[in-house]
């Protein structure tokens, strides 16, 4: 279908052509770290629901994305749409951008600025703009900010490395330009870059040091301003306003730079200002981001967490960088209350004499800056140490205040091993030299509230399929455990009747190969990551039968080729699910899987096609998820499948004739009787031969 954008109508080749150039991999990617889940898909931590073990999977030969934690999914299209809230034209227009696509508008044709959707005309607003202050900082009026660069130890390369540029004093230098390069009135004060003024608009930024702001793939999305001279009686630095393209609750500075090496680091440095995120970077940190005009807060939280794929298996650093004065110390325990929505260590890096990464570097050198960052504490313990500071420990009056201030704080840590180590410091940095009662303390504010988590054995972390089982530490917790195996049926399945495979559904597979039905092999329960699914999965992981049919159209939507005819043959009464038995008729109705081929792209664009949207979420659900098979074995492990998935329709057929045999009287309805049992014989002849057809394949 052909989107439509303001006058004009996208056409659909032209959407077609955006698809195929934009992979979804590279796409979900600038949002995102990917890793390899194996059997061709991709594996992350969604960005659209919290959760603490990656569950977003993405599968880059099919082009399609599903998480099995709130059950979004879709094609790249789809997920440019839902991370930047943009309408369907507005998102081909996004992804037409960065793959280098004209565009054609049908009914009217392609009018530059007049179909494209608000998002893109701000982003090219923006970019228009950041170019315009970095070609200004060049010019003779631009003298007190080269001058505080160069203050700061930044040279001209350094400058255009960031996009630095400079707004002139004059009202309305930067919205005359804009509009003579056809942006309206309207969108630039809408964007942030004018403000209203009497006679139209004026520049929101004059007579300031400018840095674009960009979002996570790198559009440039606002400013940020530094006044230069006295006679200006604006706030030191000024930002952009929230605007549709700006959110300084979740913009980090420095992002798009810095996301790879987070990503390939395991380490993000928070800085506090512009030209702190510069130092860093050009002294050899180049993971350092900092906030916008707010502080750190559940927004950037995620945008972090997201890259650093910030789970319980994996353990990275977030390093806090504060000034070593009150207010830093102040920033530093306001970062602790947000501290545990991170699962990574957490860190806070303090200069002592009050110097940023700016005037560090300035004073000491890049390596005084990388000293800084490699010197770092436990966040837990910075705060700890912060609020003892603040007492006399010289007397018995300020070890017990100090004690009572800082109780709540150490309550408040919810991994109760990690709890005791520092009930065990915090005795020793007091001088009671009595852990009884400096537990008895943190544990009378626990009582008040003050601990976030629940009670255990030192090591235990919780329920969900984490580590350190009481009195196990390393093993896995409840949840997530990889639970008692259950071995292999006479049949050759395994004992929820499902052909041999990854072991029970969507689990771990102990075992390897696809040997005879006597090897005894053994499956592992469900994995900690398929422990969450979206919705249906819960009932299919309940229901062997609905799992099977969930297998069969799996293959039928990624390799048709393998099911075939046969499968095209069974006939809606085949599936016990309504949802499946309508996904199966969408297979047939485009044809079937006879004429799927060998899948991909195209084959799973036919079937959306025609599905309804009711039907979307689970056929790209099915797009996506792996099947339960070992590369290698797909067409045994679908003619199993589609063995079984007979076995068990015949099997339905075989206990209805049992019950009409049962309400039929044999001497009075003889004729009767002697044809069901008949029909009986060879469905049972038939459930055998199935049987049989399962445990060899």
């Amino acid at each position: 279908m052909a989107g439509r954008s303001g006058a004009g109508r996208i056409s659909d080749e032209d959407i077609a052509l955006v698809r195929e150039r934009s992979p979804i991999a590279d796409v979900v990617g600038e949002h995102i770290q990917l890793r390899n889940a194996g059997g061709g898909n991709l594996k992350g931590l969604c960005p659209f629901h919290d959760e603490k073990s990656p569950s977003f999977n993405v599968t880059p030969a099919r082009g399609y994305y599903y998480c099995f934690g709130c059950a979004e999914g879709g094609d790249v299209i789809t997920f440019v749409r839902k991370i930047e809230n943009l309408s369907f034209s507005e998102a081909v227009e996004r992804l037409a951008q960065r793959a280098g696509i004209q565009l054609r508008y049908e009914q009217g044709g392609y009018v530059p600025g007049r179909e494209q959707g608000e998002r893109v005309r701000l982003i090219e607003a923006h970019r228009a703009a950041a170019e315009f202050y970095a070609e200004q900082l060049a010019t003779p009026d631009a003298a007190p900010g080269r001058r505080f660069l160069s203050e700061r130890g930044f040279e001209r390369v350094d400058a255009e490395r960031f996009g630095v540029g400079y707004a002139p004093a004059g009202w309305e230098a930067l919205s005359r330009h804009l509009m003579a390069r056809g942006f309206t009135s309207q969108e630039l004060i809408k964007g942030g870059l004018s403000r209203e003024g009497r006679r139209g608009p004026i520049d929101r930024f004059r007579g300031r040091l400018v840095w674009p702001i960009r979002d996570i793939t790198g559009d440039v999305i606002g400013f940020g301003a530094r006044k230069l001279l006295d006679s200006d009686d604006g706030p030191k630095y000024l930002n952009t306003p929230e605007s549709p393209i700006y959110h300084k609750s979740s913009v980090l500075y420095g992002v798009d730079l810095a996301k790879r090496e987070i990503a390939r680091r395991s380490q993000a440095v928070i800085v506090e200002g512009y030209t702190d995120v510069m130092a860093c970077h050009l002294a050899g940190v180049p993971t350092a981001v900092a906030t916008c005009g707010t502080s750190f807060g559940e927004e950037h939280i995620k945008v972090l967490r997201r890259l650093l794929l910030d789970q319980a298996e994996f353990r990275g650093e977030v390093i806090f960088t504060f000034d070593g004065d009150s207010a830093g110390q102040k920033a530093a325990l306001r970062a602790f209350q947000d501290e545990q929505k991170f699962v990574t260590q957490t860190f806070v890096a303090v200069q002592p004499d009050g110097l940023d990464p700016c005037d560090l570097r300035v004073k000491q050198g890049d390596a005084a800056v990388r000293d800084l960052i490699a010197s770092r504490e436990p966040l837990f313990a910075f705060a700890i140490r912060s609020v003892i500071s603040r007492f006399d420990l010289t007397t018995n009056e300020g070890r017990l205040g100090a004690l009572d201030a800082v109780a709540p704080v150490v309550a408040s840590i919810k991994d109760p091993g990690l709890r005791k180590t520092y009930v065990v410091d915090l005795d020793r940095w007091l001088g009671f030299m009595d852990e009884g009662f400096v537990i008895q303390r943190v544990q009378q504010a626990i009582g008040q509230g003050g601990q976030g988590g629940q009670g255990g054995q030192p090591g235990q972390h919780g329920q969900s399929g984490q580590h350190g089982h009481p009195g196990h530490p390393g093993q896995r917790g409840q949840s997530g455990q990889y639970g008692q195996s259950g071995q292999r049926g006479q049949s050759g399945h395994d004992r929820q009747g499902f052909p041999p495979g990854r072991g029970g559904p969507y689990g771990r597979q102990q075992g390897r190969g696809y040997g005879g039905p006597d090897q005894g092999r053994q499956y592992g329960a469900p994995g900690p990551e398929r422990q969450h699914g979206g919705p249906g999965q819960g009932r299919e992981q309940a229901d062997p039968v609905a799992m099977l049919e969930a297998e069969a159209l799996k293959l039928a939507v990624q390799r048709p080729a393998l099911l075939g005819p046969e499968f095209d043959a069974l006939g809606g009464e085949a599936f016990i699910r309504p949802e499946h038995a309508a996904l199966y008729g969408v297979i047939v109705a485009v044809g079937g899987t006879a004429s799927g081929g060998p899948g991909g792209q195209e084959w799973v664009e036919r079937l959306l096609g025609a599905a309804g949207d009711e039907l979307r979420p689970a056929l790209t659900r099915f797009a996506v998820e792996e099947p339960r098979v070992e590369a290698g074995g797909e067409e045994r492990y679908a003619a199993a499948v589609l063995a079984r998935l007979l076995e068990t329709a015949v099997g339905r057929s075989v206990t209805q004739i049992k019950a009409r045999l049962q309400r039929l009287n044999p001497v009075e309805e003889q004729q009767e009787y002697n044809r069901l049992f008949g029909e009986l014989v060879a469905l049972e002849q038939q459930r055998r031969v199935l049987r049989e057809r399962a445990a060899g394949a």
